[in-house]
């Protein structure tokens, strides 16, 4: 069964990502832009999606994906943990929202990533 301990291992383990405590929640940045967030709860967590991704995601899977109210506006998803097929989906979706918040630099270098395993 994955847990928010295996969200944040692999999102560790993506090139030069730093975990920072704010709001009083464990946060993920690369090159200092937020892509990963756990609330306190530990059994969801929120990644960087586009607006008119995040509703199809929504419409698509509303047991996994959803946006609380105060969210709205923002590119933001949450991700029900429970919901997670496997560790690759959870690679997938950090390395997606990773690939939003890093520099170019990081992209030419970091292409791809291996699967889970």
């Amino acid at each position: 069964m994955i847990d928010s301990a295996d969200v944040r291992r692999i999102a560790l383990s993506l090139p030069e990502t730093v975990e920072k405590i704010a709001w009083e929640m464990p946060t993920f940045r690369v090159a200092g832009k937020m892509f990963l967030t756990i609330p306190d709860d530990e059994t969801s967590f929120a990644v960087r999606c586009p607006v008119h991704e995040r509703q199809e995601l929504i419409a698509a899977e509303p047991r996994k994906f959803w946006v609380p109210p105060h969210e709205a506006g923002s590119a933001w998803v949450r991700v029900r943990i429970a919901e997670l097929e496997d560790m690759d989906e959870l690679r997938d979706i950090l390395v997606d929202s990773w690939k939003q918040a890093a520099p170019p630099r990081l992209l030419d270098v970091f292409p791809t990533f291996p699967t889970a395993g």
